[in-house]
């Protein structure tokens, strides 16, 4: 596995996580990283004909979860070369497939990406969890979770509630926390008093017409090795879930 560091920055951090990851897995191609000077520049893998790119900004690179991150993205990458359907569906298609003849608020469509991407995130993390430790991740995943519980309101939710703040969706957050604990729970590194599921419960409450036990169990049993139709049927009964509560049908921006 060749892995070529561009720009000045740490480089332990990739080599450390190539070591752990060629312990179960190899890539056919190279791994171009390219270190950002954006603070706030997201890691993600692009992916070529002769190349892999892992994207990060300086920042996270010299950050205590680098290698962690660096595991991630390279699980991704070995998800692209096995074609695995998670990696090769179209999120368009499925979405087509979904909604067609619904009328969708715009904000709902963009969180139905982020349903696809947390399926594409379990299958990766099977092959991140396989080679190393799960500690850092869980509290990743705790402490993302929190702070956006931190911004619900304080009201408790009830029929007729609607929230007001705009910097934490509450519908999203829900999904999101039904993701943590199903990842969690489908590679065992969380016990029944973890605080991962009080943080889960609040979730949940705040945003009611999300069938979070739905999500939790979709996510948490994801098939190990499922057929591409399978997979998509998967993402659409996901995506129809999602969009077909009360407040997705509210009147609001819409895109067809």
């Amino acid at each position: 596995m060749n892995i070529r560091v561009q720009g000045p920055g740490p480089t332990s951090p990739f080599l450390s996580a190539r070591d752990l990851f060629e312990t179960e897995h190899d890539l056919s191609l190279p791994v171009d990283v390219r270190l950002q000077d954006d603070p706030d520049e997201r890691t993600w893998a692009g992916h070529y004909d002769d190349r892999h790119v892992l994207n990060i900004s300086r920042q996270a690179a010299s950050s205590a979860m680098a290698r962690e991150l660096a595991l991630h993205e390279f699980a991704h990458m070995a998800r692209h070369e096995q074609e695995h359907p998670s990696h090769t569906q179209s999120t368009e298609e499925v979405l087509f497939l979904a909604l067609a003849g619904k009328s969708v608020e715009r904000r709902k469509l963009s969180h139905c990406y982020q349903i696809a991407n947390h399926m594409k995130d379990i299958y990766a993390d099977d092959i991140t969890l396989a080679v190393g430790p799960g500690e850092k991740l869980l509290s990743f995943l705790e402490s993302s979770l929190a702070m956006a519980v931190a911004d619900r309101p304080e009201t408790p939710s009830r029929p007729g509630f609607k929230r007001l703040s705009a910097s934490s969706d509450p519908e999203i957050t829900a999904v999101n926390a039904a993701f943590a604990l199903a990842l969690a729970e489908r590679h065992d590194l969380v016990a029944d008093d973890h605080r991962l599921y009080d943080l889960a419960h609040a979730a949940a409450m705040d945003a009611p017409d999300v069938d979070f036990e739905g999500f939790k169990r979709r996510f948490r049993e994801l098939a190990r090795d499922p057929d591409p139709s399978t997979y998509r049927q998967v993402l659409v009964d996901a995506t129809r879930s999602y969009v077909s509560s009360p407040e997705s049908r509210a009147d609001g921006p819409a895109a067809d």
